[in-house]
C-alpha cells in the first residue's frame, strides 16, 4: 500500500471516529443527513486546502474540523438531554406522590369497607335471631296469644305488641339490606382505589426509568462535548507542532510551480524562434488560440476544488491552487485538452505523476495545459498528441487526498483560470 493510500485511509478513520463520537440519537434538531453533508463539505474544503501539508497536519485538521462541526449539535443535545432529565425527574416525583395518595385513598376505602362489613355481620345476626325464633315456633305462640285475648282492649294491646315485634324484624331486615348496599359501595370504592394505586405505581416506576434514562443521556451528551473539545485541543496542538514542516512543503510546492513556469516559458521561446525561422524572419504571428470552451474536458467528472488563492486557517498563509480539481474514479482516462506536444511527463513532487502539453501561442504567449496526480502516464516528452487522445489515468499521487485530476492552464508558464477554457457545463 503506497503512502497516498495510507494517508487517505488515515483521514477517513479520523473522520469516522469523530462522527461516531458525534451527537446522541433522539435529539430533535436538524436532519442528521444535513449535518453529515455540512461536515463532509467542511472536511472536503479542509482536505483540498491542506493537500500539500504533512500527513499529521492533514489528520489534525480533519479531526479539528469534524469536532468543531459536531460541537454545536453536541452542546445542543447536552442542553436538551439535561432539560429532559429535569422534566423526567419532576414527572417521576409527581408520579410517586400520585402513587402515595392513591395508596392512602385505598387504605381509607378499605377501612370503610371493613366497617361496613361489620355492620353486615351485625345485621345478619339480628335477622338470624328472628329466623331462629320462627323456626322454634314463636309464630304459633303469637297466634295463640291473639286467640287467648278475652276482651277487645287485650286484643288491641296484643296486636300492638305484635306490630312492634314485626316492626323490629322489618328494621333488622332493612338494616341488613342497607349494610349490604353500603358494604358493596365501600368494596367498589376500595377496588377502584386499588386500581388507581396500581396504575399510579406503574406510572411512578416508568417515570423513574425515564428520569434515569434522561440522566444517562445527559451524562453521555456532556461526555461527548468534553471529548470533542479535547479532540479540538489535541488537533490544534498537533497543527502547531507541524507548522514548520507544512510551511516548508508549501514553499517546495511553490518552487515546483516556478520551475514548471520557467520550463514552459523556455519551450514557448523555442517555439517562437522556430516559427520565426520557418517564416523567414518576417515576424508573421502564429495561429492565435481563443479561450472560451476551446479545450475539451479532460475527464468525465465533477469539480471538487477551484482555482485561485487559498487561505490556510491553521497556518494563516495564502497559497495558490494553480488548477481546478476534477474528481473522477481512479483509473479513469485523461484526454488531451487540445492538439499539442508533450513537454513534460514524469514525477514532479507534490504534483505526483505530472504531464504538460504545449498548444502553441495565445496572444503572442505560449499556451499549455498540465495534468497532475495521475496514477499512470501514457505519453512521453516530445510526443505529439491529438485533442481527445488518452494521455494518462486518474490517480491520487503526490500531495493528494483523493482521486481527482489536477488540471492547469498556463500562459507563458503562469497559471490562469482553467474554467475560462473549458465548456461551461464541464461536460
Amino acid at each position: 500500500m503506497d503512502q497516498s493510500h495510507r494517508r487517505r485511509r488515515s483521514l477517513l478513520l479520523v473522520i469516522a471516529l469523530v462522527l461516531l463520537v458525534g451527537v446522541p440519537a433522539g435529539t430533535g434538531y436538524a436532519d442528521p443527513r444535513d449535518d453529515k453533508n455540512r461536515v463532509d463539505r467542511k472536511l472536503q474544503e479542509t482536505a483540498a486546502t491542506l493537500e500539500a501539508a504533512t500527513q499529521r497536519a492533514q489528520q489534525a485538521a480533519a479531526q479539528h474540523d469534524a469536532a468543531t462541526a459536531a460541537l454545536p449539535d453536541a452542546e445542543a443535545a447536552e442542553a436538551d438531554a439535561a432539560g429532559r432529565a429535569i422534566g423526567a425527574e419532576a414527572t417521576a416525583k409527581q408520579a410517586q406522590r400520585d402513587s402515595d395518595a392513591a395508596e392512602a385513598a385505598e387504605r381509607v376505602a378499605r377501612g370503610e369497607y371493613d366497617e361496613a362489613a361489620d355492620a353486615v355481620q351485625q345485621g345478619r345476626a339480628s335477622v338470624s335471631a328472628f329466623i331462629a325464633a320462627t323456626y322454634k315456633g314463636s309464630g304459633f305462640m303469637m297466634a295463640n296469644s291473639l286467640m287467648a285475648a278475652t276482651n277487645p282492649e287485650e286484643l288491641v294491646t296484643t296486636i300492638g305488641y305484635l306490630d312492634h315485634i314485626a316492626a323490629d324484624q322489618q328494621r333488622a331486615v332493612d338494616v341488613l339490606t342497607s349494610a349490604r348496599m353500603v358494604a358493596k359501595q365501600r368494596s367498589d370504592v376500595a377496588v377502584l382505589a386499588r386500581q388507581r394505586a396500581d396504575r399510579a405505581a406503574e406510572r411512578a416506576q416508568q417515570a423513574l426509568a425515564d428520569a434515569q434514562a434522561a440522566q444517562a443521556a445527559a451524562a453521555q451528551a456532556t461526555a461527548n462535548v468534553r471529548s470533542l473539545i479535547a479532540q479540538t485541543a489535541q488537533a490544534e496542538t498537533i497543527a502547531r507542532q507541524e507548522r514548520t514542516a507544512v510551511l516548508a512543503r508549501y514553499a517546495e510546492l511553490q518552487r515546483e510551480s516556478d520551475q514548471i513556469a520557467a520550463q514552459l516559458r523556455a519551450v514557448a521561446a523555442q517555439e517562437q524562434a522556430r516559427s520565426r525561422a520557418k517564416s523567414g524572419g518576417s515576424g508573421t504571428a502564429p495561429t492565435q488560440l481563443r479561450p472560451g470552451a476551446f479545450f475539451l474536458m479532460p475527464v468525465h467528472g465533477w469539480k471538487s476544488s477551484n482555482f485561485g488563492m487559498r487561505y490556510d486557517p491553521y497556518y494563516h498563509v495564502y497559497q495558490l491552487h494553480a488548477g481546478v480539481d476534477l474528481a473522477a474514479p481512479g483509473g479513469s482516462p485523461i484526454a488531451a485538452a487540445a492538439d499539442g506536444t508533450v513537454v513534460r511527463a514524469g514525477w514532479n513532487g507534490g504534483y505526483g505523476n505530472y504531464t504538460c502539453i504545449s498548444h502553441g501561442e495565445y496572444q503572442g504567449r505560449g499556451l499549455a495545459t498540465c495534468y497532475g496526480h495521475q496514477s499512470k502516464i501514457l505519453v512521453s516528452p516530445g510526443e505529439h498528441v491529438s485533442r481527445g487522445e488518452v494521455i494518462g489515468l486518474v490517480g491520487t499521487t503526490g500531495a493528494s487526498t483523493g482521486y481527482h485530476l489536477h488540471f492547469e492552464v498556463r500562459i507563458n508558464g503562469t497559471p490562469v483560470q482553467p474554467l475560462n477554457w473549458l465548456p461551461g457545463c464541464l461536460c
